[in-house]
């Protein structure tokens, strides 16, 4: 039982380091600065933990039933490792080289938000596309499917099992935190100093879409031999 458990604390760090870069809470926390100044603080904490339980809610849904998506629409698996490696890797070089509007990646979300009288900003741009985004799907649907593969021989099938639920749940306690203290946390570490962490973890996602794909330029190499 003691190597089991060991094995869930070693898969469940592994998890939470490849999805940390990529679901960036400082994203999501400098959308709600920038949009939820109209909004009273009361109001803002509630959607704050609203946005949480959908960034666990979208990582779930993706996990248990991406696979079935990608066999409805017809998408392979290298072809989903080289489409999200080139989001991630997008999105990690607007995070290295950031241009005069910081908030572009839910800037047309945030433009519907502030129209509103009373803006919902819990579920877009906050959970979607501020965490739970495009690469971080992507790196689901992808992680999911090489599971079997990759991971399951190594561990207990029941550590296999629990591991997603916790990564998601604690992505989604420090999504809360993040967002709760807002505020506090910028003044702690000032902006230089989330630039400055945005940067480095965009740095990381670069080089994780760079392997992602090309680890799909291979497994098409592997299956189409004589290409």
């Amino acid at each position: 039982m003691t190597d089991e458990l060991i094995q869930l604390v070693k898969l469940t760090s592994l998890g939470l380091a490849l999805m940390l870069p990529l679901a960036n809470p400082l994203t999501s926390m400098t959308l709600l600065l920038s949009l939820g100044q109209q909004i009273p603080f009361k109001e803002r904490q509630r959607q704050v933990t609203q946005a949480a339980f959908y960034v666990v809610g979208i990582m779930l849904v993706t996990y248990y039933a991406g696979a079935l998506l990608m066999h409805t629409f017809g998408i392979s698996i290298p072809g989903l490792r080289i489409a999200g490696g080139l989001i991630v890797a997008t999105i990690g070089f607007s995070m290295l080289f950031p241009s005069d509007h910081p908030h572009a990646l839910g800037a047309e979300a945030a433009a519907d938000a502030l129209e509103r009288p009373s803006p919902n900003i819990a579920f877009v741009p906050l959970a979607l596309p501020g965490t739970a985004g495009p690469g971080t799907i992507a790196m689901i649907i992808s992680s999911a499917a090489s599971v079997d593969s990759a991971i399951a021989p190594d561990y207990a099938r029941w550590v296999v099992a629990v591991t997603p639920v916790i990564v998601f749940a604690l992505l989604g306690l420090l999504f809360w935190v993040c967002l709760h203290w807002a505020g506090r946390i910028v003044a702690v570490i000032g902006k230089s100093g989330v630039e400055a962490i945005s940067r480095v973890m965009g740095f990381l996602l670069v080089c994780m879409g760079v392997q992602f794909v090309i680890n799909g330029v291979l497994e098409i190499v592997e299956k189409y031999p004589n290409l």
